[in-house]
């Protein structure tokens, strides 16, 4: 039985080391914010935090996660600045893409509450959006930074 702590909460599971940290989330925990894109790390769908930087969880095995702290879309809080510029910018159009960019930001914002617009590109740029909405994600990511320097 390998215990993990995901959004703050405990869980136990009986799987193979191997299995993806994305099959685990989404089955058999059943968060399934986690969205499955490329399945081979490359668009960033699957983007979660582990110890507070972004993996892609359909390539991080299970093993890799044991005694971390997993945050998913769902842990981060909706009245959070990034949720509510996600919405009122309207950033979203098929969404596949956005548990992944948003928990990237999330992270991007963590670390760097000063981030430049070439930083946001830079950092954002690893996650494909076949929607094409990157302007309106920077946007968002530029927005959230003025709420959270705003309410502290």
């Amino acid at each position: 039985m390998k215990k993990l702590k995901i959004n703050g909460k405990f869980f136990n599971v009986n799987l193979s080391d191997d299995t993806p940290l994305l099959w685990v989330i989404r089955d058999h925990i059943g968060l399934t914010g986690t969205k499955f894109g490329c399945g081979k790390g490359i668009c960033g769908s699957c983007t979660i935090l582990l110890d507070g930087n972004p993996v892609r969880s359909c390539i991080t095995p299970l093993k890799l996660a044991i005694n971390k702290e997993i945050i998913t879309i769902e842990g981060i809080p909706e009245d959070h600045p990034l949720k509510r510029a996600w919405i009122e910018l309207q950033v979203p159009q098929c969404g596949y893409c956005q548990s992944g960019q948003i928990v990237e930001a999330y992270a991007l914002l963590k670390n760097n509450l000063n981030a430049s617009d070439n930083e946001i590109v830079s950092i954002m740029s690893s996650h494909l959006c076949r929607c094409g909405t990157y302007n309106r994600i920077k946007k968002a990511i530029k927005r959230a930074q003025s709420l959270l320097k705003k309410e502290g």
